[in-house]
C-alpha cells in the first residue's frame, strides 16, 4: 500500500470488505479491514466497515472499544454513534439496563446529528419495548414510520404496542372499578376484624 494509504489499493479493498458485509461474511471482511486499519486508524469508513464486522460476529466488546476511539477521533459521524449504540446494547434480549443505557445514549448522539438516521428510532423503539415502557417505544416506532413509510417492522410494532397499551388501560380500569367497589368493604371488614379479635 501506498505510504498515504489511500491509494486504489486502499480504496478497492475498503468496497472489497463492505460487499463482504452485504454478503454476511464478517470474518473475511475483517482479514481485509484489519490491513486497513493499521494503516489508516482514522479513516471513518475503514472503522464503519470494521466495528460492523465486529457487530456481525458479536464481538461487543472490541467493537466497543474501537468505536469509542472513533467517536472521539469523529465525533460528528452518525453511522459511527449508530454502530456504537449497536455494539453497546449486543444481544437485546441478553442486554441489561446498563448496556441499554448507554446504547440509548449513543443513538440519542446519532439523531443529534442526523435526526433522519435510518432505523435508530426503530432500534429506540425495541430498547424501550424490551423495557416495558411502551408509550415511548410506541413514540419511537411511530418516528421511525415518519422517516420511513415503508419500515414494514416499525409499523408491525407500532400496532402491538397500540394493542398492550390499550389492553394495560383496560387492565389498569378493571383494577380501579374493583378498587373503588371493593375499598369501602374492606376498610369496614378491617375495622370489624380488629374489633371481633380478642
Amino acid at each position: 500500500m501506498a505510504e498515504t494509504g489511500y491509494d486504489a489499493e486502499f480504496h478497492r479493498l475498503l468496497n472489497e470488505s463492505a460487499q463482504l458485509l452485504v454478503q454476511n461474511r464478517p470474518g473475511e471482511a475483517v482479514e481485509r479491514l484489519l490491513a486497513l486499519y493499521e494503516n489508516a486508524p482514522e479513516h471513518p469508513d475503514v472503522l464503519i466497515n470494521l466495528s460492523g464486522a465486529y457487530i456481525l460476529q458479536r464481538r461487543w466488546d472490541k467493537a466497543v472499544a474501537l468505536l469509542t476511539r472513533a467517536v472521539e477521533l469523529v465525533p460528528d459521524n452518525v453511522m459511527l454513534w449508530m454502530n456504537l449504540g449497536a455494539a453497546q446494547l449486543g444481544r437485546l434480549e441478553t442486554s441489561g439496563p446498563r448496556q441499554q443505557e448507554r446504547a440509548i445514549q449513543a443513538y440519542e448522539r446519532a439523531l443529534q446529528i442526523d435526526p433522519q438516521a435510518p432505523n435508530v428510532h426503530y432500534h429506540l423503539g425495541l430498547i424501550y419495548k424490551e423495557r416495558g415502557e411502551l408509550s415511548r417505544a410506541s413514540a419511537f416506532f411511530q418516528r421511525a414510520l415518519e422517516v420511513n413509510p415503508a419500515d414494514r417492522d416499525a409499523r408491525r410494532w407500532l400496532d402491538r404496542m397500540g394493542q398492550l397499551l390499550q389492553e394495560a388501560q383496560a387492565q389498569k380500569d378493571a383494577q380501579d372499578a374493583a378498587q373503588d367497589e371493593d375499598g369501602p368493604s374492606l376498610a369496614g371488614d378491617v375495622g370489624q376484624d380488629d374489633g371481633g379479635a380478642a
